[in-house]
């Protein structure tokens, strides 16, 4: 019997020939991966928007300019409306958080928003809208083809690593310079 691996707490490294414009060069930080599929947030497209926008969407008080111009992420194609926390651990709990690893949590609640922009939340974050996911099966399917490479998180690369470089950085963990890759790989 084959013992299933899943990818929790793992990047998910768009590979070049990936051309999908929701996943063309991103890296996906994979929350959930069960039997039932996996859920994701992509952490290296920001949009347009910063926090200060979602602040003043949800009438939230915020004077901090450096937390007012946080960028906020495209986590994912599915339910863009619905925003998510990747962040590390704090003393405080949130109503609606998930731990990912000692390290990460995922939190969806609007108390750790409101704590964010009262410097009181975590140390790291970042904020998305959106998330991807897979249903049964189909990133398994979407590894055996090519279309991703994983490597275990690194929080550097989640927290503080540009945004633009993240891509690169992540390969790089794997040991592979990804600009280097060719669209067939793996195919014979």
């Amino acid at each position: 019997m084959t013992e299933i691996t899943y990818l929790n707490n793992q990047f998910l490294i768009a590979m070049p020939a990936l051309f999908d414009p929701n996943f063309f060069h991103t890296v996906t930080y994979i929350c959930q991966h069960n039997d039932d599929g996996a859920l994701g947030i992509v952490i290296n497209r920001p949009t347009d928007m910063k926090l200060k926008d979602i602040f003043e969407q949800m009438d939230i008080t915020c004077d901090a300019e450096r937390i007012r111009n946080a960028p906020v992420f495209a986590g994912g194609p599915v339910q863009q409306e619905r925003g998510f926390v990747i962040h590390s651990p704090c003393e405080r709990q949130w109503d609606s958080s998930v731990s990912i690893a000692d390290n990460i949590v995922l939190t969806s609640s609007r108390d750790i928003l409101e704590a964010i922009a009262h410097s009181e939340g975590p140390e790291n974050f970042l904020v998305a809208l959106g998330y991807a996911g897979w249903g049964s099966g189909q990133l398994e399917k979407e590894i055996i083809e090519n279309s991703w490479l994983n490597t275990p998180c690194g929080e550097a690369i989640l927290f503080k690593t540009p945004v633009g470089q993240r891509w690169s950085a992540a390969a790089n963990q794997v040991g592979i310079d990804i600009n280097r890759l060719t669209t067939v790989a793996g195919h014979g």
